[in-house]
């Protein structure tokens, strides 16, 4: 996780991975999410994030929960999705230097 305005419970917190996660098999770009004490929306930001040596594709959440409504920014990381047996993104590529 990368920010929360709200508190995750590890439901939550599994809830959100669950979709994210789908999101990347289907190559969509939003997915409603819905629970007893959850309701919202994860959308693919599309983009690969790099937090010191920890990296993979981010992901954003907007939420309504029992608690009051928030968002929550994380990424998935590429040992996570070897894990769950999906192909990590490629790594960035250099860009050439111009000198």
């Amino acid at each position: 996780m990368l920010l929360s305005t709200i508190p995750l419970t590890p439901a939550l917190a599994g809830t959100l991975h669950q979709a994210a996660l789908e999101l990347l098999r289907r190559n969509a770009g939003v997915t409603p999410v819905a629970g007893d004490l959850v309701q919202g929306r994860v959308v693919n930001l599309k983009k690969d994030l790099l937090l010191g040596t920890i990296g993979g594709p981010a992901f954003e959440a907007e939420l309504e929960t029992e608690r009051g409504s928030g968002k929550v920014r994380f990424l998935l990381t590429r040992e996570g999705l070897e894990a769950e047996q999906l192909p990590a993104p490629p790594s960035p590529r250099r860009r050439p230097l111009l000198n």
